[in-house]
């Protein structure tokens, strides 16, 4: 199956060597193996993370310019994903997804994306001068979330988009759902350009024949995981994957350069080589009892009052083509609160922190650290809410429907850069924003830089903080006023 030794972790041991060695540091960091961290704070880590918390020099090789350990792991990478070239991201999927776009169009040129794109593909957007034309995605809304976008949108903003350079596509969404990804990537590669792919939830996919296809196998171009979100590598630790004849190895190795620290963290670096051999050796096997868990989870809570998780059922419906199991998705429009409630309700009550909330749902994430005792003392707890809501008669929570894309005068780029103003929220109406507006999360943008402020944004704004969601992008913390272009 693999054509290297998936049971080598070169990063890894080459930070062990350098810990068995007892080197003494005349580098930095200053806290010099631990010697220097202030006594609380190391009596709760313990002295071994800093120990391995180093800078680059020659036996621990360099992110910018590996030739050494860190090599050897992205080619083990690249190998356990079928990729040609894998590239470690310290700074999160958001950073990768900003290099991939930027290895792939520059100014001017033009990108197909989806609108419920994460707020880094924007940022991708704007530091690349690109233009972007947005696909509307599937809208469910009795779930009141956005799917998959279809095969079909991407191959009509095409035949209107022919001069694009690039298609991107988020696969899963963040509530798991796929859609039909090797027949976009056939479409897309018919105008000889590339698919990119935030696959920033699907680390795992490659590994266990029960979830969707990945990124790489569909035949995408460029992918950017977040190997941190599922499976076992530390916040901020991501993959970028190349398998293309579009972009070379060198330029990609070069955004990566010009967008990450040159001081990285080697615990991220480590996090990222030794769970790559875990999901490599052991993943088929740790997702099957994570599937089986979040199955298990899934149909309890269906037989709860008031909460709805959805599942097999919705295959088939507009942008719905598979499905990830392990996220589940717990609707509790029924029992007449939102999501944000049963959010704050876990939280405070029962210290059960969710993914997030939106305004009919809570996402719990899935993965094999999961255990049975933590499902059933989440439907415990759904249980006692159910009862406590099911009879009060209460209101259930219109659909709120998400405003249309607004007209876009300028690029991205431009209006983020350009002259502003801070005006009012109600005063915007007509002008161009400055900012970003977005509920977060997951960061979905309902207006970017460049984008003419109207009455029906303004307003779903007013209607999302009524309901106590939290809405953000602008420089104003309370998104009282947004900042717009004076042209």
């Amino acid at each position: 199956m693999y054509k290297l030794n998936q049971n080598e972790t070169p990063m890894f041991d080459a930070l062990m060597e350098y810990v068995d060695r007892e080197t003494i540091p005349f580098h930095v960091p200053g806290h010099k193996k631990g010697e220097g961290v202030e006594k609380k704070f190391k009596k709760f880590m313990g002295e071994n993370p800093f120990k391995i918390d180093v800078t680059v020099f020659q036996l621990v090789d360099s992110l910018h310019h590996p030739t050494g350990p860190i090599k050897k792991a992205q080619e083990l990478a690249a190998d356990a994903y079928g990729a040609d070239a894998t590239f470690f991201s310290i700074h999160g999927t958001s950073g990768a997804i900003q290099a991939m776009i930027m290895s792939v169009v520059s100014e001017g040129d033009t990108i197909i994306v989806p609108r419920n794109v994460h707020k880094s593909i924007t940022a991708g957007i704007i530091l690349s001068g690109a233009i972007p034309v947005y696909m509307q995605p599937e809208l469910d809304k009795k779930l009141g979330i956005a799917q998959g976008v279809t095969p079909e949108t991407v191959e009509e903003t095409l035949r209107l988009n022919p001069h694009a350079k690039a298609v991107l596509i988020i696969n899963p969404t963040y509530y798991g759902v796929a859609t039909e990804l090797k027949r976009i990537a056939d479409i897309v590669h018919e105008y000889d350009i590339p698919l990119i792919v935030d696959e920033a939830h699907g680390p795992h996919l490659a590994f266990n024949d029960k979830l969707p296809m990945c990124a790489m196998e569909a035949g995408a171009d460029l992918c950017a995981q977040s190997t941190h979100k599922i499976i076992g590598a530390m916040t901020q630790a991501s993959l970028l994957h190349v398998r293309t004849k579009y972009v070379s190895q060198s330029r990609v190795q070069a955004i990566m350069n010009l967008l990450q620290t040159t001081s990285p963290s080697y615990l991220l670096l480590a996090s990222l080589d030794t769970s790559r051999k875990q999901i490599a050796l052991e993943g088929e096997e740790l997702l099957d009892m994570a599937i089986e868990n979040a199955e298990y989870a899934r149909a309890e809570i269906n037989k709860i009052p008031g909460f709805y998780c959805f599942g097999k059922e919705i295959l088939g419906n507009p942008g719905v083509f598979a499905l990830d199991p392990t996220k589940i998705c717990i609707t509790c429009r029924d029992l007449g609160i939102t999501g944000f409630d049963l959010d704050m309700i876990l939280s405070n009550k029962y210290h059960i922190q969710m993914e997030l909330s939106d305004l009919y749902n809570v996402l719990a994430v899935g993965s094999f650290g999961d255990t049975r005792e933590n499902l059933d003392k989440l439907i415990s707890a759904l249980k006692e809410i159910s009862d406590e809501y099911m009879n009060k008669n209460a209101v259930k929570p219109d659909f709120i429907d998400i405003p249309a894309i607004p007209k876009q005068v300028l690029i991205p780029r431009e209006a983020f850069n350009g002259y502003k103003e801070s005006v009012l929220l109600e005063d915007s109406i007509g002008e161009v924003s400055g900012e970003f507006l977005m509920a977060y999360p997951p960061g979905i943008p309902v207006l970017c830089p460049g984008e003419v402020i109207t009455e029906e944004i303004v307003k779903y704004v007013g209607d999302l903080k009524k309901t106590g969601l939290y809405v953000q992008g602008t420089e104003d913390p309370k998104v009282e006023s947004i900042k717009v272009v004076v042209r």
